[in-house]
């Protein structure tokens, strides 16, 4: 069970997300929103607070009157779930609900208890709502998509349960839950915030990081493939190059090859003094996709860290407004929905996502061709030569998935487009960065699965199964689990996806 107290860890949310792991509100937690929700309702009486009394965005100039204040409500979140476009993962909704459970629990926010007690309901029994990609452009939040998430909150609209796109009545119906009743501004705190692109980035973060792993896990198999040498990847090397993530990425080459009977020692190899030939058989320095690995995957990792950092501060910050502070007795004004903090964050995320896929696919070339590699057949085939084809028509596909992360990469946070009346004259696009973070995310690991099968292809080629690191072994093994090694021509489009999924989980 996870409590969800002061701050929610980048740790808590992998396990809720995907370890399924329970979560708890706890009691001081209900009674500090509690005692928001209590404050706001006093302080409201003859004053104009924007969203409980007044008209949205540029309609803010028109007061409601007393009686309709409610029907306002129940009136932005109809009006503003319009979302299109393919819907959002199961796993992307969860996190985007923990995280505006998260943000409400602050107590600045001035909602009753009742939200956050079916909000908790919701994450632990997997019922999720019908989210669109489309309909957010990140300034007042993502206030199309969270409407679609507040509609669930009233008893109406959409979810998916167990599998299966169904009316929210009948499920909550089935699992004995009462939807909220708004009291004073619960529309409002529902769609104001940055929890729709907040959640899609802790999604894409946690698989960023596999990611990397992975491209690390590549490159030093890679790197054993052709019988590397070690010094590209040792402490001296990297140390005297100051960046942290660099040495850290070396140091994880040096983890996974450190039993490797493949790699070779420069003093043992080209510092003997045996080397008399003119031309030298083999290589003295490795291609660049080889051996400048710390140098490419450094600032990558280095780049998902601080990620991390803005989501975590992100998923725990108040995204609302007005703000609510019964320290000071007051209501405050202002623009703390705004994306631009996750918006950068998710550009700068597809960028290094998309340098890992533009890696791989390097590296991949280098196992196709054999007029560079000079010791495997064309497209790692283990067929005839000419007859069969090996991994020729897979490349394509990496290679075309790359161009498209490439493309996708072009960053969203410059894109804004004033729209509301130009009440919203600047936008961060933040909902769309992340959106398009994720594709690129997944992306990347359909062109991992490709070099891992080829990676396993060559390893059998060269009979160096025995002679691998125990790491590269490891994983050699499940993926030869998953396909078998292969010379005749065969389908391989369902290997890919299972492979994929693989290094996915």
């Amino acid at each position: 069970m996870i409590s969800v107290d002061k701050k929610l860890t980048l740790s808590q949310v992998y396990e809720i997300l995907f370890n399924n792991q329970p979560l708890e509100v706890q009691s001081d937690v209900l009674e500090i929103v509690e005692e928001s929700h209590l404050f706001l309702k006093k302080f409201a009486e003859n004053k104009v607070i924007y969203g409980v009394n007044t008209g949205f965005g540029p309609m803010a100039q028109y007061r409601v009157k007393d009686e309709d204040t409610h029907q306002l409500q129940y009136n932005l979140i109809r009006s503003h779930a319009a979302g299109t476009g393919d819907l959002l993962s199961p796993i992307q909704v969860k996190a985007a609900m923990l995280t505006r459970l998260s943000n409400i629990s602050k107590g600045k926010s001035g909602i009753h208890n009742s939200v956050i007690a079916l909000l908790q309901e919701m994450i632990n029994r997997d019922i999720t709502p019908v989210i669109f990609a489309h309909g957010g452009v990140g300034a007042s939040g993502d206030l199309v998509q969270l409407a679609h998430l507040a509609l669930v909150l009233i008893g109406e609209g959409e979810v998916l349960y167990k599998g299966v796109r169904r009316s929210t009545s009948e499920v909550f119906e089935e699992e004995r839950l009462k939807p909220i009743e708004v009291v004073i501004r619960e529309g409002l705190s529902l769609i104001n915030g940055t929890s729709v692109m907040t959640g899609i980035g802790l999604v894409n973060y946690f698989l960023s990081r596999k990611l990397l792993s992975w491209s690390i896990w590549l490159s030093c198999a890679m790197n054993e493939i052709v019988k590397a040498h070690d010094d590209h990847y040792s402490t001296t090397l990297n140390a005297v190059k100051l960046h942290p993530g660099q040495q850290e990425i070396a140091r994880l080459m040096r983890e996974q090859l450190v039993d490797s009977q493949l790699i070779k020692k420069r003093e043992e190899d080209l510092y003997s003094g045996n080397n008399q030939e003119d031309i030298f058989k083999d290589k003295v320095q490795e291609y660049y996709s080889l051996r400048c690995v710390p140098q490419i995957l450094g600032p990558v990792m280095e780049t998902l860290d601080q990620v991390g950092v803005i989501l975590e501060d992100e998923l725990n910050s108040v995204s609302d407004n007005p703000i609510i502070s019964v320290e000071d007795g007051n209501v405050y004004h202002g623009g703390n929905f705004h994306g631009d903090y996750i918006a950068l964050e998710m550009d700068k995320l597809k960028l290094a996502v998309t340098r890992l896929t533009m890696l791989s696919e390097r590296q991949l070339n280098y196992l196709m061709n054999a007029k560079i590699n000079e010791i495997l057949p064309p497209f790692v085939n283990m067929g005839k030569l000419g007859f069969n084809f090996g991994m020729q028509g897979a490349q394509f596909t990496a290679t075309s998935t790359t161009a498209e992360n490439q493309t996708l990469s072009t960053s969203m946070y410059i894109h804004s487009i004033p729209n509301n009346n130009d009440n919203q004259d600047i936008v961060s696009m933040g909902t769309n960065a992340a959106v398009l973070a994720h594709k690129v995310v997944v992306n990347a690991f359909e062109v991992f699965a490709v070099q891992a099968i080829s990676l396993a292809q060559a390893i059998d080629i060269l009979s160096y199964q025995n002679f691998v690191s125990s790491k590269t072994k490891e994983v050699y093994d499940d993926i030869r689990n998953i396909i078998p090694a292969f010379s005749d021509d065969k389908p391989l489009y369902t290997a890919i996806q299972q492979v994929k999924e693989y290094l996915m989980k």
